[in-house]
């Protein structure tokens, strides 16, 4: 793949053959952007998985960086103004039926467990996107209200790919670097305390950062110390 200018440029700056503690390489993606546009910061976290292995939670950031998003929630007629009161966007039942219509303008879904029968129709529509909602991720609940103040929080979905990579967007390069790092050590926390209990050898194989446009950055981390240096 061919690079331009800017690129290669930005990739002149540094050693990026070398490994570096999360703070430097925080720093680095953000010294090296060169995009008019405020770049979103992403983590690459490759981990050792099995086939029949598979990490996937949510977490909360401690430094938020993203747009209130609008959540709908799947719930009966009786608990649509408790929904509405805590902030959902929108609520009800007859949003089943909007979705299995092509109606999407919503960011976030949660369902209440007694609407899961009918949400769960919508798998082609909504599991494509992303948003079906999920137990493991804290959005099938009877816990309406704090279901919907830890989205609005911020609380983001993370998952290990096919090929056991979790690729997340942990900041924006306009943001302090310290605070993206204290995102991306954050986000190492919450990986490596799903490690799935019969994997051996080293879980966390590689960790990188790297800004829309511009190089990764190789992150220095040990498991066995407890993290980034």
């Amino acid at each position: 793949m061919k690079h331009g200018k800017q690129y290669r440029a930005s990739l002149a700056k540094f050693d990026l053959s070398k490994k570096y503690d999360v703070s430097s390489a925080c720093k680095m993606v953000q010294d090296m952007k060169y995009a008019k546009f405020d770049e979103t910061v992403e983590a690459h976290i490759s981990l050792n998985l099995g086939k029949s292995q598979s990490v996937r939670d949510t977490l909360v950031f401690p430094n938020q960086f993203k747009a209130e998003k609008k959540v709908l929630v799947f719930c009966k007629e009786s608990r649509v103004k408790e929904a509405l009161d805590a902030g959902a966007a929108f609520a009800g039942e007859e949003y089943v039926e909007k979705v299995k219509g092509g109606w999407l303008d919503f960011d976030i879904a949660v369902a209440t467990p007694d609407m899961m029968k009918d949400v769960g129709r919508l798998g082609m529509v909504l599991g494509r996107k992303g948003l079906m909602p999920n137990p493991k991720t804290g959005t099938v609940t009877n816990d309406i209200a704090q279901a919907i103040a830890e989205l609005k929080k911020g609380r983001t979905e993370f998952r290990a790919d096919k090929g056991g990579v979790v690729h997340i967007a942990v900041g924006k390069v306009s943001m302090d670097p310290a605070k993206v790092a204290e995102n991306v050590s954050t986000l190492l926390s919450e990986v490596v305390r799903k490690r799935p209990s019969d994997v051996k050898g080293v879980f966390v194989q590689s960790v990188s950062v790297s800004s829309t446009m511009g190089p990764g950055v190789w992150v220095e981390y040990n498991e066995n110390s407890g993290g980034t240096k």
